[in-house]
């Protein structure tokens, strides 16, 4: 008979209200994975956008939502074990292609990273989904260098907190937008050299009149649509416009000629169905960049509120209110 645990499930696409707790099977993790006992779970717009059936699952992937989650590891192969240095009882957070809204979630050895020292595992269950975009975007496909200016759409977002921080700490300028005068606060006090409210101001005057009209290097944009064609205004000659959602629509208008004068790039990613090696090639990245950060206090992980795991339909109606300012949490722990 198989061991069965606690998980919650989408039972059908849908409202908040669709999460459900359900019993499941335990996962047993195959070669070059561990299994996860989960202690806490980060939740992200692409649970909420899985939950409504606008995210489907890649081929042999858990339907249970959940991009990231920390715990102690609990099964492995001894060469697995071995090859990460790892052992079982130890403390990870891990990003999984799905299967983290669980008691337990398998994981791909190399997608699994030590809990940052001094860091709680709610802390280190919010680190994953967002450490992992910010890094392959900002810093991989866009080149972030020290000294640069970055510009982030939606700076109060688990993303958005995440790269003003890194970008700081790595020796970069930065400027967000926000929807409101309080989260543009937050931002500025989590780090940001300049806050944009987006509802009362114009991105583009102010980019301008902030950089000496020379523009940012790069562009962080979860919104896409008619944005677009306005943050091509933002950049400075040579300028790197990384889109990783499109909040704001698919189709955009925007001036080619601009992109010809000012040598501009426009790069787009998802990061779900890379491959494995290609997430492990990151996780190394973060664990010798990041992680250091994380450990002295230089970065820190900003949480908004932490649900009990049984509650996920609360978060979900939190994460789609937009009200909060980083990263919500599910904790197993108790449940």
């Amino acid at each position: 008979m198989q061991t069965l645990m606690q998980a919650i499930e989408i039972s059908k696409p849908g409202a908040p209200e669709v999460l459900v707790v359900c019993q499941r099977p335990r996962p047993e993790a195959k070669a070059g994975e561990l299994l996860i006992a989960v202690m806490a779970s980060g939740v992200n717009r692409p649970d909420v956008l899985q939950r409504k059936g606008l995210y489907p699952m890649p081929p042999g992937v858990s339907d249970l939502p959940g991009l990231e989650i920390a715990g102690t590891v609990a099964a492995g192969s001894s060469a697995d074990l071995a090859a990460a240095g790892l052992a079982i009882g130890d403390p990870v957070c891990a990003l999984v292609a799905g299967g983290g809204y669980a008691q337990y979630c398998v994981a791909p050895v190399g997608q699994c990273l030590p809990v940052p020292k001094g860091l709680s595992m709610v802390q280190a269950a919010s680190l994953p989904e967002t450490f992992f975009t910010v890094w392959q975007n900002v810093f991989k496909i866009a080149a972030l260098q020290p000294g640069e200016t970055l510009l982030v759409q939606g700076g109060s977002s688990g993303i958005g907190v995440t790269a003003i921080q890194l970008a700081k700490a790595l020796g970069c300028q930065v400027l967000v937008t926000a929807g409101s005068d309080d989260k543009c606060a937050a931002c500025v006090t989590i780090g940001a050299d300049h806050a944009i409210n987006y509802r009362t101001q114009d991105f583009v005057a102010e980019v301008k009149a902030k950089t000496g009209g020379r523009g940012v290097n790069v562009v962080l944009d979860m919104v896409a649509g008619d944005y677009v064609a306005r943050e091509l205004e933002c950049l400075a000659e040579d300028g790197r416009l990384a889109i990783i959602a499109v909040q704001g629509g698919t189709k955009s208008n925007i001036d080619s000629g601009l992109v010809l004068r000012k040598r501009l790039a426009i790069t787009g990613s998802t990061l779900r169905p890379r491959t494995v090696a290609y997430k492990t090639e990151i996780a190394q990245e973060l664990l010798a960049k990041a992680w250091p950060l994380l450990e002295s206090g230089a970065v820190k992980p900003i949480i908004h509120q932490v649900f009990p795991a049984t509650q996920a339909a609360a978060a979900h109606t939190l994460m789609e209110s937009s009200t909060h300012v980083g990263k919500i949490v599910l904790d197993w722990q108790g449940v």
